[in-house]
């Protein structure tokens, strides 16, 4: 394995909601496919095959387990942290796996379709100076990026899609060690 690591570029793990795309398998050889062409080995998530045996809560804990080594084994975590399934929120799966990341020391980047804050984005009733508050009345923080403070903070953010993600993580990688994370928003 050592002679293998040292043979091809760096391991992106590829988080994001994408495998529950109804063509979630090529949209994953999609996706290894961009990385290869950026230098990269992209490990999605759908690799392993889950034993047919198992039932219902074993099959979750087997994704959890396979998934957790998955990242474990990765060099770097690349995430789509585009809305899903409404307004205003990344994939909360995802999201854990970018805090996993980030508690490990990972390189952690992340893409966004749009620059939009999180106020704009999740429509904010009324906007003050400390953020705008949502439907359900809870306050949304006004700090400027497009996702939660946890998340901007621990990635590199991009504008664009998965392709723009990896020319910058490759214009990085080319510069030296890839960017932690910060709360600034590269347009791409």
């Amino acid at each position: 394995m050592p002679i293998e690591r040292a043979a091809s570029g760096p391991r992106i793990y590829l988080a994001g909601f994408d495998v529950f795309r109804r063509d979630a398998k090529e949209h994953g050889e999609h996706l290894k496919q961009l990385c290869r062409d950026h230098g990269f080995v992209g490990l999605y998530p759908l690799n392993g095959q889950v034993p047919s045996s198992l039932q219902r809560q074993d099959t979750a804990r087997w994704i959890y387990a396979a998934n957790i080594e998955l990242i474990r084994s990765a060099d770097i975590v690349m995430a789509n942290l585009d809305d899903f399934r409404g307004s205003g929120e990344p994939d909360s799966g995802t999201a854990f796996e970018v805090g996993f990341a980030a508690a490990l020391g990972k390189p952690v980047w992340a893409y966004r379709s749009t620059e939009e804050t999180l106020v704009e984005r999740a429509k904010a009733a009324a906007i003050g100076a400390e953020g705008g508050f949502c439907a359900g009345g809870y306050l949304i923080g006004n700090f400027g990026p497009s996702v939660n403070l946890m998340l901007a903070c621990s990635a590199q953010l991009v504008v664009g899609r998965p392709g723009a993600c990896l020319d910058a993580m490759r214009r990085e990688v080319e510069e030296g060690a890839p960017c932690v994370g910060g709360l600034g928003l590269a347009k791409r």
